[in-house]
């Protein structure tokens, strides 16, 4: 199967996006879904974490406090480094392992932070989901009823929007409706499923 990454800073649209080409029946894996699942517990990920940042980021059911761990990373680029390094090649061949399974002409990797980890070479195709980003804000801060300042700080976190345009293959602009989003994926859909022929 031919893997498209699928990218785009957060509030862009992501997952709307990936939601769309699930709806055409194209294979979606998500790096955030995988993340989530090899948190849980008893998974060896979750039990390398704890080792390495303590019984404080451990909710009282085993579960992983997700805050008390946000808040230690984003304190720390140190912390944040080492969290990357126990997760991210677990996430990484969970999904190589999930696309060897698939038989569709093409797939999706969803990867919120392809620049910012680095992967952004192992990728031949790139689709970027962009906007300007006010309406990024704006979105985050209504979905997530964050202030401004917690939306700035995650900005901050993440590659520009110029640096995203930069490595695209192809642009997918939601700034409008959800029928203009799926105009543009379903022309996407047809010419991915032609190359991947």
């Amino acid at each position: 199967m031919r893997i498209i990454a699928l990218t785009g800073g957060i509030g862009s649209g992501k997952s709307t996006v990936a939601e769309l080409f699930a709806e055409l029946g194209v294979p979606i894996i998500d790096a955030d879904v995988i993340a989530r699942e090899q948190v849980e517990p008893r998974q060896p990920a979750l039990t390398e974490i704890v080792n390495v940042f303590g019984n404080s980021i451990l909710n009282a059911d085993g579960t992983l406090n997700r805050r008390a761990l946000r808040d230690i990373i984003f304190a720390d680029d140190q912390a944040r480094l080492t969290l990357e390094a126990i997760l991210h090649p677990r996430i990484r061949q969970r999904m190589q392992a999930l696309a060897a399974q698939q038989t569709a002409p093409y797939g999706l990797f969803v990867i919120p932070l392809l620049i910012e980890t680095g992967q952004a070479p192992s990728y031949e195709q790139i689709l970027v989901v962009d906007c300007d980003d006010d309406l990024r804000r704006r979105r985050v801060m209504q979905r997530d009823h964050q202030p401004a300042e917690s939306v700035d700080a995650i900005f901050a976190r993440q590659a520009t929007r110029e640096q995203r345009l930069a490595i695209a293959s192809e642009v997918i602009h939601n700034s409008g409706d959800i029928e203009q989003l799926r105009t543009q994926v379903n022309a996407l859909h047809r010419r991915y499923t032609q190359q991947s022929l």
